[in-house]
């Protein structure tokens, strides 16, 4: 597939430009125009069939033809055949749609290319602009005993926020992520004159977990991770099988009033409390703590979430 940054056409481009500008200034009729311009140019441009889906689905919204739901669908899978891969995050557009069943999977192809590409700004834009305080109140909610614990993997480290914040009650820590562009800054991170991470492992959380040997950790974080998993309880069951009877796992998720996992529309998955419980339970999981939380804000308001502690039960 040709990269996606280009169309390998300029004016196809520069138009390409000012349709995400109509988009983002909520001008959908003028984006879906341009989009359209651009693939008459560059028709096998993946990122102008998404921007014509949104833009579809926008006038849909706004009570123009509701025609144009189907017609965005059609757009967002032209743009999924040309990527199969799915790099864009396309089929979660187009299960909010109501094509495909359950909840989309978020392919590692799209979430490398947006950690990657959100590397070098994501800890000011995370922390000074979402306010996010995830990391400490996965701090907060661990119990004092142990006081430490001699291996801990931080599952989804990025650049290396929650383990700063905990390094202190590690003897050994590994941190995995998929995102190369993540896992530089979090190598180039030191703590009391050593590196950060012991052990810096780059790959899918799910795969990752599988490789490790079974109960071979005495901590598990992931902090605001799940807001990734659209399958909480194939996550618990990795964290069960690596950890040590005994050991904790400390995680923050996005919650709702509702049942089960949902994708919104901020295109994160939320948890429902009685979903986490049913999960760690058969992951071999008991809860310990499942507290309310606010980790971060969006469009100036606190999310809704919970910080929870499970203890992984004797084998």
């Amino acid at each position: 597939m040709a990269s996606q940054l280009s169309s390998g056409d300029l004016l196809a481009d520069r138009r390409y430009r000012y349709a995400e500008a109509c988009l983002a200034d909520g001008d959908h009729a003028g984006a879906a125009d341009l989009a359209e311009q651009v693939l008459d140019l560059a028709p096998r441009y993946a990122p102008a069939w998404l921007l014509l889906g949104r833009a579809r689905e926008g006038l849909a919204a706004s009570g123009a033809d509701p025609a144009l739901r189907a017609a965005a669908a059609r757009a967002y899978a032209s743009a999924l055949e040309i990527d199969p891969e799915d790099g864009l995050g396309v089929r979660t557009h187009l299960v909010r749609l109501g094509v495909g069943d359950g909840l989309p999977v978020l392919s590692p192809a799209y979430v490398r290319a947006l950690f990657d590409d959100y590397a070098p700004r994501f800890e000011h834009h995370l922390v000074e602009g979402l306010g996010y305080v995830g990391p400490q109140r996965v701090r907060d909610a661990l119990p004092g005993v142990p006081e430490r614990f001699p291996v801990a993997l931080d599952l989804g480290c990025g650049t290396g926020l929650m383990g700063t914040v905990l390094r202190d009650r590690v003897d050994h820590l590994t941190g995995i992520d998929l995102s190369p562009g993540m896992l530089a800054m979090a190598r180039a991170k030191t703590w009391r004159d050593r590196p950060l991470y012991d052990r810096l492992i780059e790959g899918d959380l799910a795969a990752a977990l599988a490789d490790l040997p079974e109960a071979c950790a005495d901590l598990c974080l992931a902090a605001d991770v799940l807001i990734y998993v659209a399958d909480l309880a194939a996550f618990l069951t990795g964290i069960g099988r690596v950890l040590r009877p005994g050991g904790l796992g400390a995680v923050t998720v996005q919650s709702h009033d509702g049942a089960g996992s949902v994708l919104g529309k901020d295109g994160r998955y939320a948890h429902a409390d009685a979903h986490i419980a049913a999960t760690a339970a058969g992951a071999g999981l008991e809860i310990l703590t499942l507290r309310p939380a606010h980790i971060r804000r969006e469009g100036g308001r606190p999310v809704p979430g919970r910080v929870v502690v499970l203890r992984r039960t004797s084998a």
